[in-house]
């Protein structure tokens, strides 16, 4: 049987602010199906590289193909087939939900009645029906969040790029969103996940790439990663990342507190 065409090709990426090299030549298939859990360390490069992918830095070195389509070439019409999720973004929180969606909608030139119909039933099933027409200012912040996970959504994407996507969720909330990224894989998305929670990770992802120092260090699924039947993902990611010496740190923390 065939493989399927790479839904994201990345041959070389290279990324430098003035002399600070973030990214130092990532090279990657990313095929459709598959759950991405993308790891690593504050200032590793995941941001960098989730933001050249979703087209918001255009200035790169190497070459980067979205579903087959050149980055640098074709960006807006890229933009039209992928959903992505910040760790934070502006909201319009004098909106409410529904003209909040219907905006993000029209941008991908979405039919109104299709955009209200979505909509509704995605606010639905995140318990928001009761709140589709009240202002976001007035939201808790996991409220925020599940219209923003909504608003990523919205289009049906074909590439979806989730950071930090549970940050406020409610439990019942954090099960939902696992269960979408699971369905959404079999029915052929990709999904790139951004998170520093590694049980989630672990849980959700099927394939996990872990970058340090601006390079992919390990990439496999979490029991190829695995070294022993009781190292869990957060080990895994001490041990390969330096931090091996953790809790000699934590206790030299608390002896800090000592008179």
């Amino acid at each position: 049987m065939e493989q399927a065409s790479p839904a994201i090709l990345i041959k070389n990426l290279k990324k430098s602010y003035d002399e600070n090299e973030v990214l130092k030549g990532i090279n990657l298939e990313v095929y459709p199906g598959q759950v991405i859990g993308y790891i690593g360390p504050n200032g590793a490069g995941k941001s960098t590289t989730v933001k050249i992918l979703t087209g918001l830095l255009p200035e790169f070195e190497g070459e980067v193909e979205i579903l087959g389509q050149n980055l640098r070439e074709d960006t807006l019409q890229i933009k039209r087939h992928i959903g992505y999720v910040p760790e934070a973004a502006e909201m319009y929180e004098v909106l409410t939900p529904m003209e909040f969606l219907d905006f993000i909608g029209k941008l991908y030139e979405m039919k109104e009645k299709q955009i209200a119909k979505r909509a509704e039933r995605l606010l639905a099933f995140f318990d928001l029906a009761d709140n589709k027409d009240d202002r976001m200012d007035t939201f808790s912040k996991g409220m925020r969040q599940k219209v923003l996970l909504i608003s990523g959504l919205l289009h049906d994407p074909k590439i979806i790029f989730l950071d930090e996507p549970l940050s406020g969720l409610d439990a019942n909330a954090v099960i939902k969103v696992k269960n979408i990224i699971d369905r959404l894989a079999q029915e052929g998305k990709t999904i790139f996940y951004c998170s520093h929670m590694m049980d989630v990770v672990e849980k959700v992802s099927n394939r996990i790439l872990l970058i340090n120092h601006g390079t992919i260090v390990a990439d496999g699924s979490f029991d190829e990663l695995r070294q022993s039947d009781d190292e869990s993902l957060e080990r895994i990611f001490s041990n390969l990342t330096g931090n091996q010496k953790m809790e000699d740190n934590t206790d030299e923390f608390l002896e800090s507190f000592e008179d």
